[in-house]
């Protein structure tokens, strides 16, 4: 049997990278491998971390050792992880990387910990430019990708990012599957009762923390145009504010849209995930900048057509017209997206359309890519 060891968050830290590693690592049992993930006793120093808690109350996932080991600032504890890798003597190591604060320590491990002659080392680059630049990114990210025999990606955005770092590192393109470790899709009427809200009412939703960059004020200001207030449409806005939130509660006020949001102002549990996006006819996501979004893969797996704008990678992931709309990154051409998707009654079939694109976003088809980037 292979042995394959992750460096990456996972339980009971939180987020979308802890639960595609996971799932990742659990598809990778289902083909035969072992798997071990070293994750993070500290991942973030409290002054780097915007919301409440790096950590959820959620069940650990079925049948994955996880050990939480990596310390992202003491150096020290970097050569001790390093060497426990390097006994370790995996087939693999598959490391994320999703920001350039994480270079030092997840390369300083690789360097010590990836030099069998028979590890390879895969990084599944989440991102290498982040979205918010802070001094010293570009030389840590470099520090990293030198640790690196070849990086997973899945938007070909982020492909060009690292070609800015090295033209001969193998790169190898594969979409971000279907998270569809939340539960099934929920009937509409259930959600709405779980959630609390009234079924005669039509919903959007935005989902997941909320940063600068994902737009939030372009929907709320796309909500207060006249082809979308008319509607009578709610938006839904389920997460977290990583930033300050007077300002999007400013805009709120002064549009007069207090009766058309539904602020949902915290962490969602999986638990209730699948309820949100139950409630949903669209899902909108108004990013200004992005890389790839496992917000699109959520809605892929619950069935739900999505409002997607024009950057980084996410129009490989929506066909406009198919699965949803990609628009321009404005509120105008936002809200003409959601009036267009009620006026003309595009529901069923694009719901139907997002239904038979799931299978373009297997696990499957990431496990066999990893394996393809392998040989090569």
């Amino acid at each position: 049997m292979k042995q394959v060891v992750f460096l990456s968050p996972a339980h009971p830290l939180r987020g979308g990278i802890a639960s595609s590693t996971e799932r990742l690592a659990q598809e990778l049992q289902q083909h035969g491998y072992g798997v071990r993930i070293l994750s993070f006793s500290l991942q973030y120093p409290g002054f780097l971390f915007p919301g409440k808690t790096q950590y959820t109350d959620d069940p650990p996932p079925a049948r994955l050792q996880i050990e939480p080991l990596i310390n992202s600032i003491n150096p020290l504890n970097w050569i001790k992880v390093g060497r426990k890798l390097k006994a370790l003597a995996p087939d693999l190591i598959i490391v994320r990387y999703w920001l350039p604060f994480m270079g030092p320590a997840l390369g300083t491990i690789l360097r010590i910990g990836g030099g069998a002659a028979r590890t390879k080392v895969v990084a599944i680059t989440d991102n290498v430019v982040p979205h918010e630049h802070r001094p010293g990114d570009k030389a840590f990210t470099r520090y990293f990708l030198n640790a690196v025999d070849a990086c997973v990606v899945m938007s070909r955005a982020v492909k060009a990012d690292i070609r800015a770092f090295s033209k001969e590192m193998p790169v190898a393109y594969i979409p971000h599957p279907i998270y569809d470790n939340y539960g099934p899709p929920m009937e509409r009427d259930a959600a709405l009762e779980q959630l609390d809200l009234p079924k005669d009412q039509h919903y959007l939703l935005f989902f997941g923390f909320i940063r600068g960059y994902k737009g939030l004020d372009l929907l709320l200001q796309a909500m207060a145009l006249p082809e979308v207030r008319t509607l009578g449409v709610k938006l839904i806005v389920a997460g977290e504010f990583y930033d300050d939130p007077e300002p999007y509660q400013q805009l709120i006020a002064g549009q007069g849209l207090e009766e058309q949001i539904v602020l949902r102002n915290a962490y969602i549990p999986n638990s209730e995930v699948g309820a949100y996006f139950g409630a949903a006819d669209l899902v909108v996501q108004p990013y200004k900048t992005a890389t790839q979004s496992g917000i699109s893969q959520l809605a892929f797996h619950f069935g739900k057509p999505m409002v997607v704008t024009r950057v980084g990678g996410l129009p490989e992931i929506v066909q406009h017209g198919k699965e949803g709309y990609v628009v321009d990154v404005s509120p105008e051409a936002i809200a003409t997206a959601i009036a267009d998707f009620y006026h003309n009654q595009q529901q069923e079939s694009m719901e139907n359309a997002v239904r038979a694109a799931r299978s373009r976003f297997s696990w499957e088809n990431m496990v066999r890519g990893i394996e393809a980037l392998i040989r090569q």
